[in-house]
């Protein structure tokens, strides 16, 4: 028996129906880490900053709110567009009230660092996803620093940040490979003394240390070791915010799922080094995936996905591309459940604490479709063939909605997904894009939006 929680029976519900192949031209949404740490460096900086391409999501929308309610200045435009008005570090105040960061794990957890190295007595909330999710791996190395935090049972937020002495710069060894922790300890270290160090075990995405370097902060680098010192300031600056490549990575897999012949392009998508592991993954797999027009963007590499359809075969996935693509398995999980052969994944330990425990969730989900697929303690072993249709359990994960419906490509049946509220923490408009994609996907149940296949 699965001890998956049960979807809500008032939340939204997407019923996705059989379909062929993707094609066209699309862009999705803007790349949700980039849009979390822009507001946050935006707000501590010295001056003006400007934003284009910001997600208007639920999670990065909780972070803006957030710093407004610390007393920054943040102006939204016209879709994407937002205008800091930095005015230092120093002028953040306490709310007055508890902060709600919603489902958004990187919010609390960068949050926690650079409000612990100030010192402001804050108090962080979520939902109840992000209340169960483990935040000891921040607050143990920040505790060491000298900050205050105080946790509920086994380390789980609510977060209570306590005003206390200067913290002290430290040499941190992370446990586990975390941009998360790593960005946690060194913006608790931009307001430490001294140099603070963080080492890590394997490569972790680096937007932490390009965009401080984008706002004027000396961050120095050296293979899997990032360190600062503390006591810079931060000075405006104006950013875009190119296409997630998480978010991407649905349609790319749809893609190359494709019949022979079909094509799709992705348009204008983030290809930070530190994130391209699901293109080398599908690359594996047979996948064609054609990188065109690059250019540099805000400090980050960007450029166009053209995915040519023709079917994908199973691959042992190399560990050392495992953490490059934590965010993407969900959807590389549907791409091995239709491949032709047997997958292997390996190494992928991490999916067990985001959201929610992914490997089990999409083996899970996959099982109750037709998938032949089997979890192990850090990845599954999938056998590729035609799902028959069903109903997958999301358990409210975004990632995990996106990726159900994603596999209405490699089934024989509908496919409903429950408990899909939270795919607008990272892509509003998911479905809508994706049925003028070729996918065919209903929206019903509590805030639906009807979603004709086009």
């Amino acid at each position: 028996m699965s001890n998956l929680p049960q979807a809500a029976t008032d939340s939204r519900t997407f019923v996705a129906e059989p379909a062929v192949g993707l094609s066209g031209s699309l862009r999705v949404p803007g790349d949700k880490s980039m849009s979390h740490r822009s507001i946050m460096f935006g707000s501590i900086a010295e001056g003006v900053t400007e934003v284009t391409g910001f997600l208007e999501g639920e999670d990065s929308v909780h972070t803006l709110e957030a710093f407004q309610a610390m007393g920054v200045s943040i102006e939204r435009g016209g879709p994407g567009e937002v205008r800091i008005e930095g005015r230092g570090a120093a002028v953040l105040k306490p709310a007055g009230r508890a902060l709600y960061l919603g489902n958004s794990g990187t919010g609390m957890r960068l949050m926690t660092g650079l409000l612990a190295g100030l010192g402001i007595e804050t108090r962080l909330t979520g939902d109840a996803s992000l209340s169960g999710r483990p935040m000891a791996r921040i607050v143990d190395p920040l505790v060491s620093m000298g900050a205050r935090i105080g946790t509920e049972d086994k380390g789980r937020p609510p977060l209570h940040i306590q005003p206390g002495p200067r913290l002290s710069g430290i040499e941190y060894t992370c446990p586990m490979a975390s941009a998360q922790v790593k960005s946690a300890v060194l913006l608790a270290g931009l307001h430490a003394g001294g140099v603070t160090t963080v080492h890590e075990p394997a490569v972790t995405r680096d937007h932490t240390e390009r965009m401080l370097r984008g706002f004027g902060v000396d961050v120095a680098t050296d293979g899997l070791t990032a360190s600062l010192r503390g006591g810079q300031t931060l000075s405006a600056t104006n950013l875009t915010v190119p296409g997630d490549i998480s978010s991407s990575a649905f349609f790319l897999v749809g893609g190359c799922l494709s019949p022979a012949g079909s094509s799709l392009i992705v348009e204008s998508v983030g290809l930070n080094p530190t994130r391209t592991g699901v293109i080398d993954i599908l690359r594996l797999m047979g996948g064609r995936i054609e990188v065109r027009n690059e250019r540099l963007q805000g400090g980050e590499p960007v450029a166009d996905l053209f995915v040519s359809g023709g079917g994908l075969t199973g691959i042992e996935v190399p560990e050392h591309l495992v953490s490059l693509a934590i965010d993407e398995f969900p959807a590389l999980f549907v791409a091995a459940a239709g491949a032709r052969g047997q997958t292997l994944v390996t190494g992928a330990e991490e999916l067990r604490v985001k959201e929610t425990d992914r490997i089990e969730v999409m083996v899970q989900g996959l099982k109750a479709l037709g998938a032949d697929i089997e979890g192990t303690s850090d990845g599954a072993l999938i056998q590729g063939a035609r799902l028959r249709g069903g109903t997958a359990d999301s358990c409210g994960d975004h990632r995990t909605a996106m990726a159900f419906s994603i596999a209405s490509l490699i089934s024989d049946g509908p496919i409903t997904v429950l408990d899909c509220d939270n795919v607008d923490t990272s892509f509003p408009g998911f479905a809508e894009l994706a049925n003028r994609s070729g996918l065919d996907i209903t929206v019903q149940g509590h805030g639906a939006t009807a979603s004709a296949a086009g």
